[in-house]
């Protein structure tokens, strides 16, 4: 698997959003070229300790017991839900959002696992580095298919 510490892997990525376009249309869910951009950048936000997240404790069993299964697949599946500080409903600005997100993909790139300030996941956690790394990768890699590219 990809390693979102690699990059060699994260030129793969890049070069996948720069296929997109702000007329790229998803081929399942709500979101537009412009809010899956925006929203990829928060969880990665999340690991650099910008974004300050919890869960309650129900949603934290209920990620203890999924959180297995789900890094065991080789992929999300389709409207997968999305933690609520992570939906995008308003409209960005194209290449804003999509700059954003190359220079935080760059951002592991360059500084390896020490781009992840917390290993607490609200949800599904404490995880090690290569588990934040697949996780990452999984979720960009989701949404770039949603995407078509």
């Amino acid at each position: 698997m990809s390693s979102i510490y690699n990059k060699a892997d994260n030129d793969l990525i890049i070069s996948r959003i720069h296929q997109l376009t702000p007329e790229s249309k998803a081929l399942w869910g709500k979101m537009t070229v412009d809010q899956m951009l925006s929203h990829c950048q928060a969880p990665l936000d999340f690991a650099f300790g910008k974004i300050p997240m919890k869960a309650n404790f129900l949603m934290r069993m209920i990620g203890k017991l999924v959180r297995n299964k789900i890094l065991s697949s080789k992929e999300y599946k389709r409207n997968s839900p999305t933690a609520p500080a992570f939906i995008r409903k308003g409209t960005y600005d194209f290449e804003q959002a999509k700059n954003g997100l190359i220079e935080r993909i760059n951002i592991f790139s360059e500084q390896g696992q020490n781009a992840i300030k917390t290993t607490k996941h609200p949800f599904f956690g404490e995880m090690t580095y290569e588990e934040w790394s697949q996780m990452h990768t999984m979720h960009l890699d989701h949404h770039l298919r949603q995407f078509g590219v």
